[in-house]
Parts: structure tokens; C-alpha cells; sequence
């Protein structure tokens, strides 16, 4: 393998991207790094000026930066917005002066940190969220040892009553003991692993959308927004159904107490190449958003809806989005929301075909 092709082949394989500018500031090479950062290939960018990658600098203006004297220059938390992203991305870059034919050249190297804020925040997150499941399970199995001998007394205490009238205390205390036992199980959630098998996440999603059409009659409106290239990966179908079930469920539940007369419920499919999850990178995850219009979350309580126990609604049970962030936990995916007046987004990250 010659020289050029092992440098070529290091640079590609970085997760840093380059980018070589030569002295009029026009793109003379970039890795797939940089391809993927500005969703372009390198043969469509090469010869553009940089300035024509962007539709905004928000916060600092890296033209004027990059045509400073020949001395190198790092910029920390940079605001750019990149023609294809609704949103503007959070960078450190690096500029770098180089001497080629006697001219001046610029190295730029940009590593794009809201990636990596994520999937730090991603790790703490199922950290966490792992440490809690064995909490409640701990404590779940301490509370069922003697939830049976108190049932098992009850019932012994019903045969040695010489009065019926006696036996409707009893049945009170079986009664309840039955409920805490229903309460500790939902509370545990499901011990069977995920049955996998050939799943579309769009027949699961016209599972959920009839199901809960069906509860809201016409009063919210779900609108489907789905990506028919998204490819059938294995997974639990059932298992699925019951975690996006839940998600949407609380959704119409919060439209429904909101009471504002518009409530909308979207139910959107799309697929993210490159990402990753917790500590695995994948090539492609699919991601399935349910959006809703309603009040949205209480900040405060926006990092605690994934933990038992939480809900914001008086009759909550507060299980629902644990349960869901379980299922979803089991296919190798993660759970995200975000949430401000007016949406509230629940984001379902599940990898194609490599969750095995």
C-alpha cells in the first residue's frame, strides 16, 4: 500500500474533521469526518469557498478568524449553523497555518461537541437509570417476602373466624395485599428478555395509533409522518408496542387534561446514520419521535420522568416511561424527551440490525 493511501485511510478514519483550505480559503480536501459534519461528499465541496458551507455564524464569525496572521488558533464552543441542520451545532476548532508551494495554507480541524455532550450524557443517563432498576427491584423483592405471609395469615385467620361478618376484614387485608403485589410486579416490570424477530416500526406504530385512536375518539389529532425506507430490524414486536404505547399514552392524557381544544399528537419516523448510544456506536438507528402540543413538562421534573414513581398527574402510577425506557433499554436504545410549552418530544433510539 503506497504512503498516500495509508494517510488517506488514517485521516478517514478519524473522528475529528479536516479540513485543508488553501490561500484563497477554498476546500482542497476534507475526510469523511468533515463529509458527514456538512452532508456533503468531498467531490461536490471541493473548490468551494469555506464561507459558502454555512448559513450563519451565531456567535463568532470563523472568516475573519481563519485570515488572521500565520499563527495557530483554537476557538472553544464556536455557534455554527450549517445549511442542513435546523438548529446550530456547537464546535471546538482548530486553525493551522501551513507553508505548501511557498504559499499559505490553512488546517482546519472541528470537532462537533454536542455529539460528544450527548453521549455523555447518554452514558450518565443509562448509569443511572441501571442503578435504579436494582434499587426497585431490591427493594420490591423485600417488600413481596412478607407481603405473602401477610396474605397467607389473612387467609388462615378468614378459616377460624366463628363470624362471617368478621371475614369482610380479612378480605380487606387479602385484597390489598393483592394490589401491593400487582403495584411491586409493574414495578419490577417484565424478567422475560425481548423474543426477537423480524419487526417494521411502522406496523407497530399503526398497532399503537389504533389502539389509542380508538381512546381519544376525536378529540386529539394524530398525524403520521413516517419514512418508508426505514428497514425491518429485530426486535420484540409486543414488547414495543407496550413501551410506545405508553409514550403516547401520556402524551394524550396530558392533551387531554390540558383541555386546550387543539390537541395534536405526531407520530414521526426517520432514520440517523452514525450515532451513538450509550457506549456503542452505530451505523444506523432508527428513530421514532411522538410529538405533542400540549403544556409540556415541568423542567424540574423533565431529568426524573425515566424513574419510577415520577408522574406529574395526580392519578399516575409513574410507571409508564420507566417500563417504556426498560423495553427500549433491552433492544440496545435509549429513550430521550425534551420539552418547553406547546412540545414535548419523546425520541425512541433503537439500532438496525446490530441489536442482537
Amino acid at each position: 500500500m503506497e504512503q498516500t493511501e495509508v494517510l488517506q485511510q488514517i485521516l478517514d478514519n478519524q473522528c475529528t474533521a479536516v479540513v485543508l483550505l488553501d490561500p484563497d480559503h477554498k476546500v482542497r480536501f476534507l475526510n469523511t469526518a468533515a463529509e458527514l459534519l456538512f452532508a456533503r461528499s468531498g467531490d461536490r465541496i471541493e473548490g468551494f469557498a469555506l464561507s459558502d458551507l454555512f448559513d450563519d455564524l451565531t456567535e463568532d464569525n470563523v472568516f475573519d478568524l481563519i485570515r488572521r496572521p500565520n499563527s495557530p488558533f483554537t476557538q472553544r464552543e464556536a455557534r455554527w449553523r450549517l445549511p442542513n441542520d435546523p438548529e446550530p451545532i456547537t464546535v471546538d476548532y482548530m486553525v493551522s497555518p501551513m507553508v505548501m508551494e511557498n504559499e499559505s495554507w490553512r488546517l482546519l480541524e472541528i470537532q462537533h461537541i454536542d455529539r460528544l455532550k450527548r453521549i455523555s450524557r447518554d452514558e450518565e443517563v443509562m448509569a443511572k437509570h441501571e442503578t435504579t432498576r436494582h434499587l426497585v427491584r431490591g427493594v420490591a423483592h423485600e417488600i413481596k417476602n412478607p407481603l405473602g405471609g401477610i396474605r397467607g395469615a389473612a387467609q388462615l385467620l378468614a378459616r377460624e373466624l366463628p363470624n362471617e361478618d368478621l371475614q369482610d376484614y380479612t378480605s380487606v387485608i387479602i385484597e390489598e395485599a393483592d394490589r401491593l403485589r400487582n403495584l411491586v410486579d409493574r414495578m419490577l416490570g417484565s424478567s422475560k428478555l425481548p423474543t426477537r424477530e423480524a419487526t417494521n416500526i411502522h406496523h407497530v406504530l399503526e398497532r399503537v395509533y389504533n389502539l389509542v385512536k380508538v381512546e381519544t375518539g376525536r378529540k386529539v389529532r394524530i398525524v403520521l409522518d413516517y419514512d418508508p425506507s426505514i428497514p425491518d430490524f429485530p426486535a420484540d414486536q409486543e414488547q414495543l408496542i407496550q413501551a410506545l404505547l405508553n409514550i403516547v399514552r401520556n402524551a394524550m392524557e396530558a392533551l387531554l387534561e390540558s383541555e386546550n381544544g387543539g390537541g395534536q399528537i405526531i407520530l414521526k419516523t426517520r432514520i440517523i446514520r452514525q450515532m451513538t448510544i450509550g457506549y456503542k456506536r452505530h451505523k444506523l438507528v432508527s428513530k421514532t419521535e411522538i410529538i405533542d402540543n400540549g403544556p409540556g413538562i415541568p423542567p424540574e421534573m423533565l431529568g426524573n420522568i425515566f424513574y419510577p414513581m415520577i408522574s406529574g398527574r395526580a392519578n399516575g402510577t409513574g410507571l409508564g416511561l420507566s417500563i417504556a425506557q426498560q423495553i427500549v433499554n433491552q433492544h440496545n436504545g435509549m429513550i430521550e424527551c425534551s420539552s418547553q410549552p406547546g412540545e414535548t418530544r419523546f425520541g425512541v433510539l433503537i439500532p438496525l440490525g446490530d441489536n442482537e
